[in-house]
């Protein structure tokens, strides 16, 4: 009922949307803090990049931004809260490619996806191969040559089932031949310090969330999952470079409730862009690794429906779709 709902409000015409909003109607939106999901742990990619553009996105706004950590289920229970959220434009969530693996390898999700609506993208950014300290390999090779020699013993952790993450580990052992085992967590934060402590061989998680573990000694980059080397990574090659057509990045878009009224996207989308665009803001994101981007909701919606195009072929070709 509330699918049918929420696709029924969207063919409204934009007035009578304007009327639900209550008597004030969208001019004086946002008239109180709107709520930014973020729905994995604090100190990870999402969590970071989030608190990077808050003040600036909420400065442009004219009312806080509140950022709220909502984690489980590879992000799905973040997620969920904004589909069910009013449409209203006082509710949002940040996500990833997640938004797309999630439905194609989980048939028993806590929400339909397309209950979401992008209208923004905050980022775009590789994922770095990270190795605990002490593994008996020193490369990319070495690595990939003890997973070939102890098949399904060498661990990987990302943070979460059929997150991104996941996805590029699937795939790099399918080119490779390779069997690893998997370990799913909440965040990449979650991710980075069992690496560091030991507990994981190796994850597959954003550059920032590595960092700690790298500048620590804990740990050390061996690949990157783009086209090409990072300018901060030098030293780490791309996992293509080793693998010949290996490459998979991911980006950070901000979801609305569909049936949203249009208005209220652009004005949202409008204070992350000038977020995005403001040349402070821009050299923070940077130094997390990830590409800061300025997009409205026509730019977004056109990324995401081209990358839910080419990951699901991707996710068949590996044998990762969910077969009920």
């Amino acid at each position: 009922m509330r699918r049918r709902a929420l696709l029924g409000a969207a063919l409204l015409p934009m007035p009578a949307l304007a009327q639900g909003i209550g008597a004030q109607g969208i001019g004086d939106f946002p008239n109180r803090p709107v709520r930014l999901i973020c729905p994995y742990s604090a100190g990870g990619i999402a969590d970071t990049v989030a608190r990077i553009v808050q003040a600036r996105t909420g400065e442009h706004l004219g009312q806080q931004l509140v950022i709220e950590n909502r984690t489980g289920a590879s992000g799905a229970v973040g997620a969920a809260a904004a589909a069910q959220a009013p449409p209203d434009g006082y509710t949002l969530v940040m996500e990833g490619a997640t938004t797309i693996t999630s439905p194609l390898v989980n048939k028993s999700l806590p929400l339909d996806y397309d209950l979401l609506l992008p209208i923004t993208q905050l980022t775009s950014a590789p994922y770095v191969l990270g190795m605990r300290a002490g593994f008996p390999a020193g490369d990319l090779r070495g690595f990939l040559a003890e997973a070939q020699r102890r098949p399904g013993e060498v661990t990987f952790g990302t943070p979460g089932v059929a997150h991104v993450g996941h996805l590029m580990g699937e795939l790099m052992q399918a080119m490779a031949g390779v069997r690893m085992e998997h370990i799913p967590y909440r965040g990449g934060a979650d991710v980075a310090r069992d690496v560091a402590a030991g507990r994981l061989d190796a994850c597959f998680i954003s550059e920032s969330s590595f960092r700690p573990v790298l500048e620590s000694g804990r740990g050390k980059v061996i690949g990157v999952t783009g086209a090409g080397r990072r300018p901060n990574l030098p030293g780490a090659p791309a996992i293509g470079e080793v693998l010949p057509g290996y490459e998979l990045t991911t980006w950070i878009l901000v979801f609305c409730p569909i049936g949203t009224p249009e208005p209220i996207q652009a004005r949202l989308a409008g204070a992350f862009q000038a977020a995005t665009g403001d040349a402070a803001t821009r050299a923070k994101l940077e130094a997390t690794g990830s590409d800061p981007v300025v997009a409205g909701p026509a730019e977004a919606q056109a990324l995401f429906r081209r990358d839910k195009a080419v990951i699901g072929r991707l996710m068949r070709e590996a044998g990762l779709l969910a077969t009920q």
